[in-house]
């Protein structure tokens, strides 16, 4: 099975602030968010992470990494270059993507990159992270506008890895939150 997650930002004290996240402390919200993505995930799951995996976090990026079940894939983020820094990223992700990757999942072409896009290939789902539970004025009136485009934070997706269905339903429901 695919799963699907971004932003997930592990060790970052303000996002929780910044996003209005449920923990009291970033160690409430590893442990929560290791949770959920152990619930879910097993170790034959494909999971594609797309970017903002760990920022400032205290811990090594291996302990963080290692916690947590399935093949990982990641699409790099604007915050993760710095904890990437001699890590052995071969030993804990399947592939590392530096501007897009594309899959398919049952069938359905999706094309991810961490920054939401304008345009994409016709008829492919474009998975998305970056502005986490934000409505950017700049682009959301149009963005939001695209059934296709789906964001994979953890902040709309319950703070867990999801499959496309659910990014799809939970999208729906937070493009209908406004």
């Amino acid at each position: 099975m695919c799963e699907y997650s971004a932003d997930t930002r592990f060790g970052h004290a303000n996002v929780i602030r910044f996003c209005g996240r449920p923990f009291a402390d970033v160690d409430e919200m590893a442990r929560t968010m290791t949770e959920y993505w152990n619930l879910r995930v097993t170790d034959d799951d494909d999971v594609y992470i797309v970017g903002d995996f760990i920022y400032k976090a205290a811990e090594p990026a291996e302990e963080i990494i290692g916690r947590l079940r399935g093949r990982k894939y990641l699409v790099v983020g604007n915050h993760d270059p710095k904890w990437m820094k001699g890590v052995d990223l071969g030993k804990h992700f399947v592939e590392v993507g530096h501007a897009l990757f594309a899959v398919d999942d049952q069938r359905r072409r999706v094309w991810m990159c961490h920054y939401p896009c304008m345009t994409w290939p016709k008829g492919a789902y474009h998975v998305y992270g970056h502005i986490h539970n934000d409505r950017p004025e700049g682009f959301w009136p149009l963005l939001r506008t695209y059934d296709n485009a789906l964001n994979a934070g953890v902040d709309v997706n319950a703070f867990m890895p999801v499959t496309l269905d659910e990014l799809i339903a939970n999208n729906a429901r937070w493009r209908a939150e406004e």
